[in-house]
């Protein structure tokens, strides 16, 4: 998956908006519970606060007396965390009152730390309790037998904050747990649902590459909706291709035979005449007749390289012109070695193949003293986007060129050695074809010691 992809982007933006929107979901719904925790919490000891108020305060004697515990069985458990105490303010000769669990210690009066009551008249204070744990604290004031006026009691009930934070801690793990899991599961959805919804854009992907292939010639199937005018407008943009070049062929043709009558009229007309003038217009016909024939070909080959779906197996030509050679060249006991994987091919036609190997190889077959070697492999592709390209390279033992002939090999009719048979075009005919592929040649030493051409080709 590549960071420009379409596939990329979604599941990016997806899990950017589920790392965004579980992690602020999971805060609300935790502070909710927790502060749902919290006021049973308060509820809890504010309830017992009240009862121990009304049991000890209303015993009808002098003073309160202590409440008999039936709220906690943790209020008779020393240092449980749970406590009570009553604790006079107006009159410090009198009895301070204490559950069991808070033995000889003395919990902190909200009172007289000042702090504001509600609107209940209730004091909240979170403090620490004789062994130093967290303790939540609610005090009420009131008086013996709840009468107006009379000295005042201050009436403490302590539970701890652990009975808070436990299971608010607890609740927070399995949050976290659980909104990971669903956050993970989010993007596993998102990462098939992508895929599958992208699906038939890989298959357009995967039919464009068989029609440029020569696999196919249009782009078939039934795509979804979305993607069906897509389709239908490749489909039109091939075809239009198509009769591009159709029309580019007729019209080549047509010019050819135009062309080809009156300079074959001229030329028979001139061999007749005896004189100089007849055997000049004779020679100028024909070169005419080639140049006409040069550039003809140049446009056919023009027209090819621009058409979509056209690609040649390698292999099959590279074997066909080396078994033919080496029966053209049997006297000389020559050998054509043909190094190709089979399933490489040329993205073009198989006559401009043909034509190419064609020469190379009979170039240097007519230099050779035993061996020519023909090999083609494939360039490795960096980049996925990048084409690939097809490396043809013809070697042969013989004897080879200078640096300075290489350099004007390539000159179109030049000939280095006129006791060979050839026109001179071979080399400069190759280098069109490979300029019209938007190929490249080189010529260098062969390992070998004769000449070594290297073409660089499209390949499907």
């Amino acid at each position: 998956m590549r960071l420009n992809s379409l596939a990329f982007r979604l599941i990016a933006t997806s899990a950017a908006w589920t790392l965004l929107v579980l992690p602020i979901a999971g805060i609300i719904i935790y502070r909710l519970y927790r502060e749902d925790m919290q006021t049973r919490f308060d509820d809890l000891i504010e309830k017992f606060v009240n009862a121990v108020a009304v049991d000890s305060m209303g015993s009808g004697g002098p003073e309160p007396v202590a409440p008999t515990n039936r709220y906690e069985p943790l209020f008779e458990e020393t240092h449980s965390g749970w406590y009570w105490q009553i604790k006079p303010l107006d009159n410090p000769s009198a009895r301070r009152l204490v559950s069991a669990s808070l033995a000889t210690a003395t919990l902190e009066s909200p009172f007289e730390k000042n702090v504001p009551p509600d609107e209940s008249g209730t004091r909240w204070m979170n403090s620490t309790g004789p062994v130093g744990e967290p303790i939540r604290m609610v005090e009420v004031l009131d008086t013996n037998d709840h009468i107006e006026g009379g000295p005042r009691y201050s009436v403490v009930v302590a539970g701890p904050i652990e009975w808070l934070e436990g299971p608010a801690e607890l609740f927070r793990q399995r949050l976290t747990i659980a909104l990971a899991l669903t956050g993970l599961g989010l993007v596993g959805v998102t990462l098939f649902q992508v895929r599958f919804g992208l699906l038939p854009l890989r298959r357009i992907e995967q039919g464009l590459a068989a029609v440029r292939s020569g696999e196919a010639s249009r782009l078939e199937g039934e795509p979804p909706s979305e993607i069906k005018p897509l389709q239908q407008e490749l489909n039109a943009l091939i075809q239009s291709n198509q009769d591009i070049v159709d029309r580019a062929r007729t019209q080549v043709g047509n010019l050819a035979h135009a062309l080809k009558t009156p300079l074959a009229v001229i030329t028979n007309e001139a061999r007749e005449d005896p004189g100089g003038l007849g055997a000049k217009v004779a020679e100028q016909a024909r070169l005419m007749r080639d140049q006409v024939n040069y550039y003809l070909d140049r446009a056919r080959v023009a027209a090819r390289v621009g058409i979509i779906g056209r690609s040649t197996v390698i292999a099959p030509v590279a074997f066909s012109l080396a078994r033919a050679l080496e029966r053209i060249h049997y006297d000389r006991d020559l050998r054509i070695s043909v190094e190709c994987a089979p399933d490489l091919r040329f993205q073009g036609e198989r006559q401009d193949l043909e034509e190419m190997l064609g020469n190379l190889l009979d170039n240097a077959c007519k230099w050779a003293r035993k061996n020519v070697l023909l090999t083609v492999s494939p360039t490795a592709v960096e980049k996925p986007p990048e084409p690939r390209r097809a490396i043809i390279t013809v070697e042969d033992d013989g004897p080879g060129l200078s640096e300075d002939e290489r350099a004007r090999i390539g000159k179109r009719g030049l000939r280095l050695d006129e006791t060979k048979p050839g026109s001179g075009l071979g080399l400069s005919i190759v280098t069109d074809l490979v300029q019209s592929y938007r190929g490249s040649l080189e010529l260098g030493r062969s390992a070998r010691g004769g000449l070594s051409v290297r073409l660089d080709l499209p390949a499907a």
